[in-house]
């Protein structure tokens, strides 16, 4: 009975075809918005992860997400450090400045400043120089995505001619004032399309407007056999400041942008197309396909067939298509992921997403096999005979 009800959906190529398309499609459309959806919230916590060195972040109370930087008073590293159980605390500075190229172009750049004595904080990954040499004068590191695209230098004198990828050597200005690249690093996109430079954290100051307040945030390790969310709550007591874990810290960036800007919907409406999609393309030609096969059903089933035996012909012919396209739709989804270059486009396939896909197809398997099976059952063979 089996391998009949294989014949019948295979032998029906224009239903077959039209029903694989639909699962397909729908689920090429949905795991490939929740992938994009999904990589795009994990760019907004990228400088969290970057620096994996710190126990806890200190930040000003009235912080919503890690890029909404309030700066506060310089003496609030003192009293980060001396908190009982901190081993270490380290100054970030990071804010949005102007840079001028030597075309005479200006580029909006994310700069991130780094502690002078120990660096904690600086890209982890040089592709160029060393981390070391941030501590020359005017020295800068900028990432490789910028340095490719928003940052290329004129290729000869002609300021309008050919451009080439920033390099070592290269000299631009931040708020008037000479800097050098000394190196370019690999760091995580971003969710701000735009480059990110690091250097020192008074040099930083010193690149950026004036300022009283000029502490983004304090980067903090705590000492040995010291439990952290304890510190974090003596931190939090004693100088009344917030301090989050980089669990907590992503977790807060990523609630903001889930709540507070219509991402989540945009995106949720184009997994639920997809969806209905599905529904409307699949659910129907499967549901057209029974009812054409309705006559083979009933001889079989006044051949002796009882109705639990055409049940599971419908169920496997229901199982066999949503498997076929779900392995399409995820494998389409894998291939595109694979060809579009992860500074061009956020894409993230976590494991979830192929199963939050084979949930959708089974919905739409089972509510297209469901309303076959009602046909089925209500069959009498008497009106396919007379018919």
């Amino acid at each position: 009975m089996r391998r009949i009800a294989l014949k019948m959906l295979f032998g029906d190529s224009a239903k077959f075809y039209g029903i694989l398309l639909g699962l397909t499609f729908a689920t090429l459309l949905i795991t490939q918005q929740s992938a994009i959806f999904v990589g795009l919230m994990t760019r907004t916590y990228a400088l969290i992860e970057e620096i994996p060195q710190a126990d806890l972040w200190v930040a000003d109370p009235t912080l919503q997400f890690v890029d909404d930087t309030k700066p506060m008073a310089v003496t609030a590293l003192d009293r980060v450090r001396s908190v009982n159980g901190v081993e270490w605390a380290s100054p970030l500075f990071k804010s949005i400045l102007v840079a001028k190229l030597p075309n005479g172009g200006r580029q909006l750049c994310d700069v991130v400043g780094v502690d002078d004595a120990t660096l904690i904080g600086a890209p982890a990954v040089v592709v160029e120089g060393k981390v070391e040499d941030l501590r020359k004068p005017d020295a800068i590191f900028v990432e490789t995505r910028g340095a490719r695209k928003q940052l290329m230098q004129p290729a000869t004198d002609d300021p309008n001619g050919p451009k080439r990828p920033m390099q070592v050597g290269d000299v631009l200005e931040l708020n008037e004032r000479r800097a050098v690249v000394v190196g370019i690093a690999e760091t995580r996109p971003s969710f701000q399309n735009v480059p990110t430079i690091y250097t020192t954290y008074f040099r930083a100051i010193g690149f950026a407007p004036a300022n009283r307040r000029t502490l983004s945030m304090v980067l903090v390790k705590a000492a040995p056999e010291q439990d952290v969310l304890q510190l974090k709550q003596r931190i939090e007591t004693e100088t009344g400041l917030s301090a989050y874990t980089p669990e907590e810290f992503s977790w807060k960036t990523l609630n903001y942008w889930m709540n507070q800007t219509g991402i989540p919907i945009n995106f949720g409406i184009a997994i639920l197309l997809g969806f209905l999609v599905g529904v409307a393309i699949a659910g129907q030609m499967f549901y057209n396909f029974t009812l054409d096969n309705l006559k083979y059903f009933g001889a079989m089933k006044a051949m002796g067939c009882t109705s639990v035996q055409l049940l599971v012909m419908v169920a496997l012919q229901g199982l066999a298509a949503g498997v076929l396209g779900l392995g399409l739709g995820l494998g389409l989804t894998a291939a595109f992921g694979l060809s579009v270059p992860p500074d061009k486009l956020a894409f993230k396939l976590t494991w979830h997403l192929p199963l939050m896909s084979a949930g959708a197809v089974t919905i739409i398997v089972v509510g297209a096999s469901l309303l076959s099976m009602l046909k089925v059952i209500r069959l009498d063979p008497k009106e396919v005979f007379s018919g």
